[in-house]
C-alpha cells in the first residue's frame, strides 16, 4: 500500500476527526478514579461518541486479518498491559496507571489519540514512566518536518527512553491514517537516524511510543488482543496524530483539556501544536 498525501480538504476533515477524538479523552478524564471499571469507562466513551459527537467508534468490531472482531469501542490498558486492553470488569484502584486509546470516525475520516491517566496517587516510579513516555512522544513529534526520515523519529524516541533506563516495544508502531484506520507508513519508535522513508508535506500518521519500565519483550493474552509485558513490568503509551506541513508539523489531535507539551527541545524547523 502506497503512502497517500492528503489534500487540503482531507486535511481539514482530519483536523475535525482528530479534535473530536481528543475531546473524548477530555470528557472521560473526571471519571478515571478508584472504583470505576474499565467497562464503565468504555460505556461512557461510547455514549459520548455516538450520542453527543455523532461519531463512530472505530475499534468496535474492527477485525484486521488474523484477528477476531474487537468487542469494545475503546482500548483500556492497565499497568503491565501494553496496548489493546479490552474493557471489562477490571476495577481501577488507587495507584494504577491506565492508557485510554480513542479512535473516532467522522465523515469517513479517522482521528486517533491516547493518553495515560494516573488513578489516585501512583508510585513515583509509575508517574515517572508516564512522564518520560509523554516526553518520548513529543521528542518524536519534534523530528517531523519535510526531508526528515522515519528513522529520525524512531531514533529520537528510543534514545530518550533508553537514557531513562526504559525499553521500547518493537512489535507495535505508529501508522498512517486517513480514510482507513491503518495506512502506510509504519512509524517505528526505534531506529537509526537518516534511514527509512523521507517525510513529505501532506503525510498524516500517528506517533504512539509504548515504553516498558522493564524489558521490552511482550506477549499476547488469551483474548487475542490484549498485549502485556512478559516480565510484568509497567508499560505506558501516549499517542497523537501528526500532519507533515511545508514548515514542519501540526498535531491534529488537540483539545482544550489536552495535557500540556512537556518541556523537551523542539527541533528547529517544526511548528509546535
Amino acid at each position: 500500500m502506497a503512502i497517500t498525501l492528503k489534500t487540503p480538504d482531507e486535511i481539514a476533515a482530519m483536523r475535525i476527526a482528530g479534535r473530536l477524538a481528543a475531546e473524548v479523552l477530555d470528557y472521560i478524564a473526571p471519571f478515571v478514579k478508584p472504583g470505576i471499571t474499565t467497562g464503565e469507562i468504555d460505556t461512557l466513551c461510547h455514549r459520548y461518541m455516538v450520542d453527543v459527537q455523532n461519531t463512530i467508534p472505530a475499534p468496535l468490531n474492527y477485525a484486521p486479518p488474523g484477528y477476531s472482531p474487537y468487542p469494545k469501542s475503546i482500548c483500556t490498558s492497565v499497568n503491565h498491559q501494553v496496548c489493546h486492553g479490552i474493557p471489562g470488569e477490571k476495577v481501577l484502584r488507587n495507584g494504577d496507571i491506565v492508557n485510554i486509546d480513542i479512535t473516532v470516525i467522522k465523515d469517513g475520516f479517522h482521528g486517533d489519540t491516547s493518553r495515560m491517566f494516573v488513578v489516585g496517587e501512583p508510585s513515583i516510579a509509575a508517574r515517572r514512566l508516564c512522564e518520560v513516555t509523554h516526553e518520548c512522544l513529543w521528542i518524536g513529534i519534534g523530528q517531523v518536518r519535510p526531508g526528515a526520515t522515519l528513522g529520525d523519529i524512531g531514533h529520537a524516541i528510543q534514545r530518550h527512553a533508553e537514557a531513562a533506563g526504559y525499553s521500547i516495544v518493537r512489535e507495535f508502531c505508529g501508522h498512517g491514517i486517513g480514510r482507513r484506520f491503518h495506512e502506510e507508513p509504519q512509524i517505528l519508535h526505534y531506529g537509526r537516524p537518516g534511514t527509512g522513508e523521507r517525510l513529505q508535506a501532506g503525510m498524516i500518521f500517528t506517533i504512539e511510543p509504548m515504553v516498558n519500565a522493564g524489558r521490552r519483550e511482550i506477549r499476547e493474552m488469551a483474548d487475542g488482543w490484549t498485549i502485556v509485558t512478559k516480565d510484568h513490568s509497567l508499560s505506558a503509551q501516549w499517542e497523537h496524530t501528526v500532519l507533515v506541513t511545508e514548515a514542519g508539523h501540526e498535531v491534529l489531535t488537540v483539545s482544550a483539556g489536552m495535557p500540556a507539551r512537556p518541556p523537551v527541545p523542539e527541533r528547529a524547523g517544526s511548528t509546535p501544536a
